[in-house]
């Protein structure tokens, strides 16, 4: 039996039937080719019929730490980053950022980010949703586990110490990381060189200046280039 929403898309919004083929997953990697059995209201049966491959997932579990925007913007961020293939999600909140972890939680921003993903999923053809984590203060998040690599965007002149993003062409390919990405502000000189003593890299992606939310997603990229993810 289908979720009640995926029941709902497959037949209003697909408009399949009994006897229509489905590609069905669940969230953890599996894939399966599936035949609709039966339709009663919005319940859909499905019967499996064989299993599929699914898209191969990036061989680096990437985290996107990013600093929650102002208005939907992460909505779009969590759309494209998923759709790049991230593992993870971590909303946080800097010095710049126009919301609290409290606001956060308790509006419904979280299960709607929880909403985007799944929907970016199925629109990519992965077959593994990724975790959209409960949002944590910058502070906070300093004293999570850290993987093997952690890297934070900031602007060129922040430090004499920053990096361009270019320069882990070449190093050992992490099993995990993490990119740390700072609101439409930025981050504040507090925040960097607290990261830094907490052994996180300071890179940038060079002089130009880009829309907060445009940042991801060229990150993203450039670190599944250089890992050869994409």
């Amino acid at each position: 039996m289908l979720p009640r929403e995926e029941s709902e898309h497959l037949t209003r919004v697909l408009r399949l039937g009994v006897g229509d083929s489905v590609a069905v997953f669940d969230g953890r990697g599996h894939e399966f080719l599936a035949r609709v059995v039966g339709h009663e209201r919005n319940n859909v049966r499905v019967q499996m019929v064989s299993r599929v491959d699914p898209a191969a997932e990036a061989s680096v579990a990437l985290t996107l730490v990013q600093a929650v925007l102002k208005a939907d913007k992460m909505d779009d961020i969590v759309r494209d980053a998923v759709m790049l293939g991230v593992t993870a999600i971590q909303p946080i909140v800097t010095k710049r950022t126009e919301i609290t972890v409290a606001a956060l939680m308790r509006s419904a921003r979280v299960d709607r980010w929880k909403r985007v993903a799944l929907a970016s999923v199925k629109q990519s053809r992965r077959a593994v949703v990724p975790e959209i984590r409960t949002p944590l203060t910058f502070e906070t998040l300093l004293g999570e586990p850290a993987p093997a690599l952690s890297v934070m965007l900031v602007e060129p002149a922040a430090t004499a110490g920053v990096e361009p993003l270019g320069v882990l062409r070449g190093q050992p390919i992490p099993p995990d990381a993490a990119i740390l990405i700072g609101p439409e502000g930025g981050w504040v000189e507090a925040e960097w060189t607290a990261a830094r003593d907490h052994g996180i890299h300071l890179v940038t992606l060079g002089h130009r200046t880009l829309r907060a939310d445009a940042v991801p997603v060229a990150a993203i990229s450039v670190l599944q280039f250089l890992w050869g993810d994409l």
